[in-house]
């Protein structure tokens, strides 16, 4: 899961989905001096990414991808998730994607005392490009993938999947809406019990 997916999956709570999203970048147990839910939120993101990782239909999808990308395939499935998340977005959400980004970029905005350095260095270019919303279209995602790549020094080939995404775009999407449907009732449990 991607930035959208793991925001999506945090719920109504601000604070929750702030610390899932900034979650990657805080190392082990360096979050007790956030608030409860931000650090409810920084759980909860790890808990979806051992879940997603380990699940058969995630990995299925990374199979396709693993001969060329190597430990880079989880990422382009997490990338290619947030995708078919964003794309098919009015299954999930009674709210208009531009507006939930726009929402979510102003909570963000609105707690900068809250926020790790990365998040305040990647959040004015993650706005201006409006990332979360890009994703929903294919052009938007390979320009992800492709900035991606590049900080890598492009020794990943994240920029070249988008042939693999229109090759198996089919089977990407029928295993993420099946997927999905599990991960969102794994998340809307876990959250209950942190």
């Amino acid at each position: 899961m991607n930035f959208l997916a793991h925001i999506y999956l945090s719920g109504d709570n601000d604070f929750i989905k702030i610390g899932n999203f900034m979650a990657d970048g805080i190392r082990g147990k360096e979050f007790d001096h956030f608030p409860p839910d931000v650090q409810k939120g920084i759980v909860l993101h790890r808990a979806i990414d051992t879940f997603t990782d380990a699940h058969p239909i995630f990995r299925q999808g990374t199979k396709r991808l693993h001969d060329k990308y190597h430990h880079y395939a989880g990422v382009i499935m997490d990338v290619f998730y947030d995708h078919f998340l964003a794309k098919n977005w009015s299954h999930y959400s009674d709210a208009k994607l531009e507006d939930y980004a726009a929402d979510f970029y102003d909570s963000l905005e609105s707690n900068p005392d809250l926020l790790t350095e990365r998040t305040k260095q990647i959040l004015p270019v993650m706005k201006e490009r409006n990332w979360l919303a890009t994703y929903a279209t294919v052009d938007g995602i390979t320009n992800i993938l492709t900035q991606m790549d590049k900080r890598t020094g492009n020794q990943s080939g994240m920029r070249f999947s988008r042939t693999e995404l229109e090759a198996f775009y089919m089977e990407f999407e029928k295993e993420f809406t099946e997927f999905f449907e599990e991960i969102r009732a794994f998340a809307a449990q876990k959250i209950t019990s942190l």
